[in-house]
């Protein structure tokens, strides 16, 4: 099997997968009568993130770690610049400020975080466990939170991130079940898209990083991309701009940590060089967009799409 068709199949299996398993836990969800905020703010968060998190475990454990950590750099710089200006495009993004402040600080905290442990060159399972204990008290926190005050703008995003992924209207076995097998078809798949990447890697002459940082990653982000546009279509805009700060939170906090705590890695030189630093600056540029009018228009959206188009000029140049 040719390494093209390898990654085209591992592709599909992770959007497949990725909608099947979000779509399965919300629904099982919400029949087990979980609150909308803790669907929204855990199960969407983690779900559509779940591409991200098998593909780059098998990438570690492949000894691929340009593919594992150029899928989660690759994938933050993408959720901004190619996700949201996709969005942006379609339908202003209103930002609402309390929500805004909270979320986009810590994920402002959570890319310099990344920025250190880039740096350092080698990530191991000390900086893993970390990484995943601040995503956990993250959470906690936010949980507390938001339970103690109550109807509050950012409880409202979530909620809405729950409403926008539409589950199967079925029983709870059934949900599970879609859910299962949602989970099996995306490790499956992420198993073809590694595998498929080293090789088309190889053939192109390109590195795994290369690979890791463009097909790989703007792969696993579909989910993301899917729902973005479903709330945007539904003029929601807060839900895009909030699954975008959370999976880029969660795929630092929660995926790379996670990955260097079953396998520790060195970091590519190239992600040193360029990539970390082209991450650094989309953040800054988000927040100073969002901020500016609390609102992130088409003209915003058309300047991170063609930055987005640019950046990838000069990575594969």
């Amino acid at each position: 099997m040719s390494a093209a068709l390898l990654v085209v199949i591992g592709l599909i299996g992770l959007v497949v997968g990725g909608e099947m398993l979000v779509r399965g836990a919300v629904s099982a969800a919400k029949s087990f009568g979980i609150s909308p905020m803790v669907i929204g703010l855990t199960l969407v968060g983690f779900g559509t993130s779940t591409p991200e998190l098998v593909t780059s475990l098998q990438a570690a454990l492949s000894g691929s770690s340009g593919i594992a950590i150029g899928n989660v750099v690759g994938s933050n710089i993408g959720n901004v610049l190619l996700i949201l200006g996709i969005a942006a495009l379609i339908a202003p993004i209103a930002v609402d400020p309390k929500a805004f402040r909270r979320d986009g600080t810590v994920t402002v905290v959570a890319t310099l975080i990344c920025l250190g442990a880039v740096l350092l060159g080698e990530i191991g399972r000390l900086i893993g466990a970390g990484l995943v204990t601040a995503l956990a008290a993250y959470l906690g926190f936010t949980l507390w939170s938001e339970k103690r005050t109550g109807g509050t703008p950012a409880a409202a995003v979530y909620e809405n991130e729950a409403d926008a992924v539409v589950g199967p209207e079925t029983s709870i076995g059934i949900s599970l079940l879609i859910c299962i097998a949602g989970l099996a078809i995306t490790i499956f798949g992420a198993r073809f898209l590694v595998s498929g990447a080293v090789s088309l890697a190889q053939a192109a002459g390109l590195s795994e990083t290369a690979i890791g940082l463009t097909i790989v990653a703007i792969g696993t982000s579909m989910p993301e991309l899917v729902t973005s546009i479903i709330a945007v279509r539904k003029g929601e805009g807060a839900v895009a701009l909030g699954n975008v700060l959370g999976s880029n939170i969660f795929n630092i906090l929660g995926i790379l940590g996670i990955t260097v705590l079953v396998q520790p890695m060195t970091v590519p030189t190239e992600i040193v060089r360029l990539d970390i630093w082209v991450l650094c600056a989309t953040t800054l540029i988000l927040m100073a967009f969002a901020r500016s009018g609390w609102k992130i228009n088409r003209r915003e959206g058309g300047l991170f799409v063609f930055a987005y188009i640019a950046y990838l000029v000069v990575l594969l140049a």
